[in-house]
């Protein structure tokens, strides 16, 4: 279809594309669509879908039905605008200089590094924390207290020289190594503890028939009135080991039958109002200076010395039982 001249010299536009693009342009400023932007068009469009809107929403106003408009057209323009700056913003972020986009990744794998370190002091914070909990609790932790001897034994209680030596039955120094001597003597003047509810005051032994008491100490002078028991050792039921001395051949004689007793034979001590009963286990003949029989143990033990043989006293019987039973 040919084009026609517009009077004054413009262009006009064939009659069939005017039909549907002249609309709503001012007189004067009818172009053909060639002649168009696209955002012109556009605007063309939207106008066009507006008045047609209008007209029915008019129509569906008459008739009374209810309607549910369509968002305003205004925001397919405003979308158009947002495409457009998205586009531009693309373009420049592509524009970036290579240079400039390696020193943001390096900031940003310094950023990542700086977070992992932060963790990582965190952590070890928490550690240490928990380190020195740990610490403080096992500084605060009271050991338990195992019953020990005063001072350091250096030959076994109850040595005395026999009964029918010369100048009688007296404490035998000759046992003691020589280099010893003084120290022993000046223990004798060690003041005893007073007896506690816990420390024993009785022991009988059934197959021996014997039942005597117990006095704090085994010194010379302890022995004389019973079994004495061994300073710093346990007390009866305790776990620990439980020295009693006693003397064969003087003052009562109260183990002169030590040797007689076997395994299963009870040894039963007291304490104030209770009976603690040990079965014997073994039994030894020792040298004066053995003792390892004071040690303490790891189980409720009781251990008996006194001297050997009768009237010759020159060796130690040991007889030690562990704990059966209290009542």
């Amino acid at each position: 279809m040919a084009e026609s001249a517009a009077p004054g010299g413009t262009r006009r536009c064939p009659d069939s594309a005017l039909t549907g693009l002249r609309y709503n342009l001012p007189m004067g400023c009818r172009r053909c669509p060639e002649d168009l932007s696209v955002e012109e068009l556009q605007r063309l469009l939207i106008e066009k879908r507006r008045a047609e809107r209008q007209s029915r929403l008019e129509r569906f106003r008459r008739s009374g039905r209810a309607v549910v408009l369509a968002p305003d057209d205004n925001a397919a323009l405003e979308n158009l605008r947002s495409a457009a700056v998205s586009a531009e913003e693309s373009e420049s972020a592509a524009a970036v200089p290579p240079r400039r986009r390696w020193l943001d990744r390096i900031l940003l794998g310094v950023e990542v590094l700086a977070v992992i370190g932060l963790v990582l002091v965190l952590l070890n914070g928490v550690s240490v924390v928990q380190q020195l909990n740990r610490e403080v609790a096992g500084a605060l932790q009271q050991p338990t207290l195992t019953p020990t001897p005063l001072v350091m034994a250096v030959v076994l209680p109850a040595g005395h020289t026999p009964p029918t030596a010369p100048g009688g039955a007296q404490f035998n120094e000759a046992e003691i190594p020589e280099h010893l001597r003084p120290l022993v003597q000046s223990l004798a003047a060690v003041p005893l503890p007073t007896p506690g509810p816990a420390q024993p005051v009785r022991i009988r032994i059934p197959a021996l028939g014997v039942d005597a008491p117990v006095v704090e100490g085994d010194g010379w002078e302890q022995l004389k009135k019973g079994v004495g028991h061994h300073i710093g050792s346990a007390n009866p039921g305790q776990r620990g080991n439980m020295v009693l001395s006693g003397h064969n051949d003087i003052y009562g004689e109260v183990f002169r039958d030590l040797n007689r007793l076997k395994p299963g034979d009870e040894i039963i001590v007291y304490a104030r109002d209770k009976a603690y009963t040990y079965i014997v286990t073994e039994k030894h003949i020792v040298e004066p200076t053995d003792v390892q029989w004071l040690a303490p143990t790891q189980r409720p033990t009781v251990t008996l010395v006194s001297c050997y043989p009768y009237m010759v006293d020159n060796k130690r019987i040991i007889v030690r039982g562990v704990l059966r039973s209290e009542g």
